[in-house]
């Protein structure tokens, strides 16, 4: 039997300590890594090969949903979620089919939890973890991304998708502009666009999307385009079938 590769995630140590312990009496799991916050979680995953993850629902810096966000439902392993008596996360998880142990948890409940991942995990059904973990995103109260995450090496960055005064699509990846900072985010403009919030978010350009609140100033070109002025008085032209969206911020 192949070894379940796993992590666990608590920003309490006396639980991941706790279930460690269980970890040890169970056959066929190899503990790769713990991480005691979310920005830990978000590295380990990204970094390291898992099969599945143990995971806080509520920690000091993010939320278990915040992980599964960042990462993206695509490429997050499966996942049970590790929660206190929270009868709306517990709604949300039954109502989704996701798998959950309450803390204080039975050393029973957790093992059969890791069971039936693993049967999931060996019937190599992971569409249908996909779509049940997006499905219980959707059911939460926001879909848009307050953070993106940038790899630079081995470090990984949270950038609050406030800071950003505009992006420019660089073919496959995304260089982000936040004042005197960039970061270049490995996606597509377009597949960016689908996550950001459209009322904060403007695509002005087929290469650019500004944020609403950084625009000071609209000037309007001679070729029916306009140019956007920015705070710290950085200056981006529109598309022509950008127009309309440009239009639409003067009106409002």
């Amino acid at each position: 039997m192949r070894k379940l590769r796993l992590l666990i995630v608590d920003d309490e140590p006396l639980i991941r300590n706790g279930i460690r312990r269980i970890l040890s009496t169970v056959d066929g799991i190899e503990l790769v890594a713990e991480a005691g916050s979310g920005k830990e979680a978000v590295h380990a995953i990204c970094a390291e090969r898992l099969d599945l993850v143990l995971l806080d629902v509520e920690m000091s810096d993010c939320s278990g949903l915040d992980v599964v966000r960042e990462v993206g439902v695509k490429r997050m392993p499966p996942v049970i979620f590790v929660t206190a008596h929270d009868d709306y996360a517990v709604n949300a998880f039954e109502l989704n089919a996701v798998d959950y142990v309450l803390k204080p948890f039975e050393d029973v409940r957790l093992r059969e939890s890791i069971e039936r991942a693993r049967a999931r995990i060996s019937a190599q059904n992971g569409s249908a973890f996909s779509e049940k973990l997006q499905a219980l995103l959707e059911s939460q109260t926001s879909r848009w991304a307050e953070r993106l995450v940038v790899r630079n090496g081995d470090r990984f960055e949270f950038v609050s998708a406030d800071i950003v005064d505009w992006l420019e699509s660089e073919n496959n990846y995304v260089r982000l502009h936040c004042g005197s900072r960039e970061h270049l985010l490995g996606e597509t403009l377009s597949n960016l666009e689908s996550r950001l919030d459209p009322a904060k978010f403007v695509r002005i350009h087929r290469g650019r999307i500004a944020n609403a609140s950084r625009i000071v100033a609209v000037h309007l070109l001679f070729n029916g385009t306009y140019e956007l002025e920015l705070r710290g008085g950085v200056r981006i032209s529109s598309g022509r079938l950008y127009k309309d969206n440009v239009r639409k911020l003067i009106r409002a």
